[in-house]
């Protein structure tokens, strides 16, 4: 596998990976992260694909098979600058990913993603929904702590956070 930068032409199977991702969170416990507002919308990916930070998965056939949002800076994540009930141990300067999803199509699809966007940083964190135990288990697998809990404005519901550090 191999990610590159989204386009406009990848904007409708971007659309129908996120659709799939939507009825498995739903069909396993978690129906509430995306469903109810048909997360993401549509002018939210267009406007990541402009300013460049919507990053495709490509599998061995050359097929797009994930999606996910990528940024890295300083303190560049506003709803991360208040957490509850922890820390963040990392330093200011740190990657974010949001809005991770696979078509199913392959295992791997995630972790490959997320080891992706970490091997970019060194820093990176990534907050899920409390139903999502299937990001929650793969975060735990790839060396992720728990952090604490954020609150994001899309939704009333918290969002467990999670950060991967080098050991420095």
């Amino acid at each position: 596998m191999k990610i590159r930068k989204s386009t406009e032409q990848d904007f409708k199977r971007i659309i129908e990976i996120y659709a799939f991702a939507r009825e498995y969170m739903k069909t396993h416990g978690n129906p509430n992260q995306w469903g109810p507002t048909n997360w993401p919308p549509e002018e939210l990916i267009h406007h990541d694909i402009r300013e460049g930070n919507s990053y495709v998965c490509i599998n061995e056939d050359e097929n797009v098979v994930g999606v996910f949002y990528f940024i890295q800076g300083k303190n560049i994540e506003p709803t991360y600058k208040n957490i509850s009930e922890g820390n963040w141990t990392g330093s200011e300067t740190y990657g974010v990913v949001h809005r991770l999803a696979g078509d199913g199509s392959e295992k791997g699809i995630g972790a490959f993603c997320i080891d992706w966007a970490f091997s970019k940083c060194g820093n990176l964190r990534i907050d899920t929904h409390g139903d999502n135990i299937v990001m929650q288990n793969l975060l735990k697998k790839l060396g992720f702590n728990h952090c604490g809990t954020i609150y994001v404005e899309e939704d009333n519901y918290p969002r467990l956070a999670f950060e991967k550090k080098l050991n420095k």
